[in-house]
Formats: structure tokens, sequence, C-alpha cells
């Protein structure tokens, strides 16, 4: 994985982690220890999903660029729906607070879009390929006045 990729999951993953650990702080001291496991199990379950997502989304982008926005619409609406199948699924739980979970699910996929937002907007990417190692300037094919 180019450095580019790992530094923009980092700058995804390590806001989202830290979010999470308040979240388990908070969920904690409102709502005792099913809270605190609930936050965990959703900042886990965010950290998973939104990073697969975003490896798979910069290996398309590599392998197959012309695919790139599409994968990426299709990429976002898929994890969101997992995410809501994910809160569904354990709406009814009496293992951990499911209140907790749901909560610090949404918050922290917010957290980790905002954050994958910023480490896009910072990054300092070509648009354009630059020329080989030679130095020729390029002639001029116009008119001549």
């Amino acid at each position: 994985m180019p450095s580019n990729d790992v530094r923009t999951l980092l700058q995804a993953a390590v806001p989202t982690a830290v979010a999470g650990a308040v979240a388990v702080a908070v969920s904690a001291g409102v709502a005792g220890g099913k809270g605190a496991l609930g936050a965990l199990v959703a900042t886990v379950v965010v950290v998973l999903f939104m990073g697969i997502g975003l490896v798979v989304l910069q290996r398309t982008a590599r392998s197959l660029p012309h695919l790139f926005q599409a994968m990426g619409l299709m990429l976002y609406t898929a994890q969101l729906l997992l995410l809501f199948i994910f809160v569904a699924a354990f709406k009814n739980t009496t293992m951990f607070n499911p209140k907790a979970f749901a909560i610090t699910l949404v918050a922290l996929t917010l957290v980790w879009i905002g954050a994958q937002a910023r480490a896009h907007m910072k990054a300092k990417i070509l648009y354009v390929e630059p020329e080989s190692d030679q130095g020729d300037k390029p002639t001029n094919t116009g008119p001549k006045a």
C-alpha cells in the first residue's frame, strides 16, 4: 500500500479511534458496563467497515480508474446499508446497551467521513503525471506570426 494511502487510512482511523474511546467513557458513565461494551463494539465495527472500504476504494482507483466514482458511490451505499442492518440486528440485544451502540455507530461514522474528507483535502495528490526525466521543452506547432 503506497504511503499516501496509509497516511489517509491513519488520518481517518486515529480520530475515529479517539472519538470511540471518548464514546466508551461517556457510555460507561451514562449506561454502565453494558453501555461501554456497546460503544466499544460500535467503534470496532466502524473502524473495520470503513477501513476495509477505504482500502477497496484505493485499490479500485489504482486498477480501474474509470470505475472509481461509481465504485465509491456503491461502496458508501453498501457500507451505510450494512451499518443499518447491524443496528437493526442488535436492536433488542441484552449483551450490551443498544442505544449506546447505535449513537456511537452513527457518531463515529460521521467522524470517519469528516476525517477522511480532511485527509483528502490536505493530501498533495498529483492531478497529472509528471513528464519523464528528459528536460525537452515542447515545440510550438502553432502558426508563426
